[in-house]
C-alpha cells in the first residue's frame, strides 16, 4: 500500500491533535506538540488546516507536518516508525521537491525529532544543519512548588490583561482579543490554559500558555513572557514554576519547553525553575 501525502480538510483536524496527543512520550526527544498547533490556531481554522500536511497508508496516520510559518516545518513520526526507511525517504523527496506542494523552492527549514530516519535521510541528502535549540524537561512526579507570585487562570471575558501582557513581553502588537478568543475556542485548548502573574501590588507581570496531552503524557509551555517594564525580577522563572504546578493538576507527566540556544537568558530562566537542559537539537537546512 503505497504511502499518500496530503492536506488535511478542517474535518480532519480532530483526528490529527488526537494522533500527537498519542504520539507524546517522556522517553523520546521533544516533538511537535498538540500545543504547537494549539497556539497555531489562534489565526482559525481554515489556516491550521491549511498548515498541515499528513502521510498516510490505508487511513493510517504515520507522520505529521506543521508549516509554521514560510519555509519551516516542523513535523513528527508516528513512534513505531521513527526509524521505518521507506516513510523516511518519502518525507524527505516530499519535503525537497517544491511540486510536491509542502516546501517553495529556496531556503528552507524541517525540524524532525532527532533519532528519527527523517533526520539521518536529509543529511544525507544535503540538508545542513541549522539553528540550535534547547529543549528543557520539569518532572512533575515529584510534589509541586509554590510560585511566587498570585497566579490567575484566564477566563473567556478577562483576556485584555493577559493580552497586554503578552504584547509588551514579545514588542508585538499582533496578538489580539480576537485571536485569544480563536486559539482558546480550538480544539488543543481543551487541556489548556492560560494563566497571569501578579507581583504583590497586584500588577500583572507575567504570563504563559501550557498544553496538556494527557494525563501521563509531556505537557508544553508555548508561550511564556514577562511585561517589559518588569523584567529582572525573577517574573519568568516563577510564572514557569507556576505553568508546572498546572500541568500536574492536569495530570501531565512532566513540563516542556524549547527555546533557542542562542537565547542564554531564557535557557537560564527555565533551569532557575527547575527545567532541565536536555541535547541540543539541529534543525536541517536547505540553502536558497
Amino acid at each position: 500500500m503505497a504511502i499518500e501525502l496530503s492536506r488535511p480538510g478542517a474535518d480532519r483536524l480532530g483526528g490529527i491533535v488526537g494522533a500527537l496527543r498519542d504520539w507524546q512520550q517522556d522517553t523520546s526527544p521533544m516533538q511537535v506538540h498538540p500545543g504547537d498547533l494549539g497556539w497555531y490556531w489562534r489565526f482559525g481554522v481554515a489556516p491550521m488546516a491549511a498548515a498541515l500536511r499528513t502521510w498516510s497508508r490505508d487511513g493510517e496516520l504515520l507522520a505529521i507536518g506543521f508549516l509554521d510559518g514560510p519555509g519551516v516545518l516542523r513535523m513528527t513520526v508516528a513512534p513505531h516508525l521513527w526509524h521505518d526507511d521507506a516513510l523516511a525517504r518519502q518525507v524527505v523527496a516530499d519535503v525537497s521537491e517544491p511540486e510536491r506542494g509542502v516546501l517553495a523552492a529556496g531556503e528552507a527549514s524541517v525540524e524532525a525529532p532527532d533519532g528519527t530516519r527523517v533526520q539521518e535521510l536529509l543529511a544525507e541528502a544535503g540538508w545542513e544543519a541549522g539553528e540550535p535549540w534547547t529543549p528543557l524537561r520539569r518532572d512533575l512526579t515529584g510534589p509541586a512548588d509554590q510560585a511566587a507570585l498570585r497566579i490567575d487562570v484566564v477566563a473567556p471575558g478577562h483576556e485584555a490583561e493577559f493580552i497586554a501582557v503578552h504584547r509588551s513581553a514579545w514588542g508585538s502588537s499582533r496578538f489580539t482579543a480576537e485571536l485569544w478568543r480563536a486559539m482558546s475556542t480550538g480544539l488543543p485548548y481543551t487541556d489548556a490554559r492560560c494563566l497571569l502573574g501578579h507581583d504583590d501590588h497586584g500588577v500583572a507581570v507575567a504570563g504563559v500558555t501550557v498544553w496538556s496531552a494527557g494525563a501521563g503524557k509531556p505537557g508544553l509551555l508555548e508561550p511564556m513572557g514577562v511585561h517589559a517594564d518588569h523584567r529582572g525580577r525573577g517574573y519568568g522563572a516563577a510564572i514557569c514554576v507556576a505553568a508546572a504546578a498546572e500541568l500536574k493538576s492536569m495530570g501531565s507527566s512532566s513540563a516542556m519547553v524549547c527555546t533557542p540556544s542562542a537565547n542564554t537568558a531564557a535557557v537560564a530562566t527555565y533551569r532557575s525553575a527547575g527545567y532541565q537542559p536536555m541535547p541540543e537539537r539541529l534543525d536541517r537546512t536547505r540553502r536558497a
